[in-house]
């Protein structure tokens, strides 16, 4: 750390532009940067006593060219710094490159185009205030399309957010759907619009915060050329590329007011007007809005516009934190790492109940993507059949400083159906029935024979207990 309570962090990068995003994004967590041009120049910056203070490093993928080669890299790196956070850049996101990257010694995998939340989130990590060492921002590697049925979750009020979620697919609506980074927005927003009837065409992705906020309108827009210096040839916009389509706006209250407006009027009018253009280009296109904002607070704040607001809002989705639905975790870990084990260099594993039990009794302040995260690094580096409690040590070092701090949580069953009220007593049996009953249509994915089998009832007798329960059908 540097004298004046900064971290210092190194860029090894010959890119300017992606030098100075870099730059401006570490600052907002009070950390400067310094460059390298290349691995030489790095090299001989470590031996120096600003190469001493160094808090972490990024470097861009783009340097070595083969596994080998980027083993021995960060190995030259840390030779003297064994203990230096690394994180790797790319603009490949296979997971076959992650999988190499993590082997051969980094801490952390970014892709581009650079998310700030993602960049954030690493250096967070890397100086120790945010999360664990297991739980990096890999989840670009993992980003396969879901289907309703394929979403596992069983609490009442994620379920509730599938159900609506479901009878808005098949509308033209726009939908807002909010939750805190990592709930699963964009992964909900993709089962949205594969149950569309414009499922044949494939989602188009804009993230308004990973783009410098003078290049948002161009991005979302389009323009002609000679529109503004730089413009040398005619571009299309997102909105255009989404024609026929959906496009799915993440981190949408990240936009600026200019282009709110901009944005508003695409939407009423079905029409985008690229920068310089003198013509209007009509354009049908389904809009899924995505934040980890409350929008209605930044209406009042006056950094959204209202206007805008009730526009996107028409379907309003919310999905909740996964610390909030503790009887998720064991399923989604099993779901999720039988996806893992599907991608290129990894295989198979197993998990142990001691294991699942450690993942249950975790926070998630990261959600479904942390989870994923940290199942991931541990399958990379696991050299068994299956992961053990060992295999998460920092999660397990936080769990038990949590445990002394906060006061013994309310009394789930192992199933995560809970049988106790705060206050100690029992809750009613209605109350249970259903939550047995959603559990079971989560775990299970909605395959309603199966449940009734499963629950020793008939078919008939489990859609009467739907309706008896209030519980909507549509979110099976």
């Amino acid at each position: 750390m540097t004298r004046n309570g900064q971290r210092l962090l190194m860029v090894i990068d010959d890119d300017p532009a992606q030098r100075r995003l870099i730059s401006v994004i570490a600052a907002r967590r009070s950390w400067r940067t310094i460059f390298a041009d290349d691995v030489d120049s790095a090299l001989e910056t470590l031996a120096t006593p600003e190469g001493l203070a160094l808090d972490a490093i990024l470097l861009d993928h783009r340097f070595p060219e083969t596994e080998r080669e980027l083993a021995g890299l960060i190995a030259a790196l840390r030779r003297n710094r064994p203990a230096l956070p690394l994180l790797m850049l790319t603009a490949d996101g296979s997971v076959a490159q992650a999988v190499a990257a993590m082997r051969a010694g980094a801490s952390d995998f970014l892709v581009k185009p650079l998310a700030p939340e993602r960049l954030l989130s690493a250096l967070d990590a890397a100086a120790g205030a945010g999360d664990a060492g297991e739980l990096r921002p890999l989840a670009e590697k993992l980003s396969m399309p879901l289907a309703f049925d394929e979403v596992v979750g069983s609490a009442p009020q994620f379920r509730a957010a599938l159900a609506i979620a479901a009878k808005a697919a098949r509308a033209r609506v726009p939908v807002l759907v909010e939750g805190e980074s990592g709930v699963g927005k964009e992964v909900l927003a993709e089962a949205i619009h594969a149950a569309s009837p414009r499922a044949r065409r494939q989602m188009v992705h804009f993230n308004c915060g990973a783009i410098p906020a003078n290049q948002i309108e161009s991005a979302l827009f389009g323009h002609e050329k000679g529109a503004f210096p730089g413009a040398f040839e005619r571009r299309i916009g997102r909105f255009e590329e989404a024609d026929g389509s959906t496009l799915f706006l993440d981190e949408v209250g990240e936009m600026p007011l200019a282009v709110q407006a901009k944005l508003l009027d695409a939407i009423v009018a079905g029409e985008v007007r690229p920068i310089g253009a003198s013509y209007a280009r009509s354009v049908d296109v389904r809009v899924i809005a995505a934040t980890n904002r409350t929008l209605a607070d930044e209406v009042e704040a006056e950094r959204f516009r209202e206007d805008l607001y009730y526009r996107l809002n028409v379907v309003q989705l919310t999905i909740p934190p996964l610390r909030e639905r503790p009887g998720d975790v064991a399923p989604l870990a099993r779901h999720l790492l039988a996806r893992i084990g599907r991608q290129p260099g990894l295989r198979q594993l197993g998990i142990t109940d001691d294991a699942l039990a450690l993942l249950a009794g975790y926070d998630w302040p990261g959600n479904v993507r942390q989870l994923q995260n940290a199942l991931f690094r541990a399958a990379v580096l696991c050299e068994g059949d299956a992961l053990t409690r060992a295999d998460f040590p920092q999660i397990a070092q936080l769990s038990d400083e949590e445990t002394i701090r906060r006061p013994a949580p309310v009394r789930p069953t192992e199933a995560g159906v809970t049988l106790f009220r705060p206050d100690g007593n029992l809750r009613a049996l209605d109350e249970i029935e259903a939550d047995v009953i959603r559990l079971a249509i989560g775990h299970y994915r909605g395959r309603m024979s199966e449940v009734a089998r499963r629950l020793g009832i008939g078919r008939s007798t489990l859609y009467r207990k739907l309706g008896e329960l209030g519980i909507d059908q549509s979110a099976a």
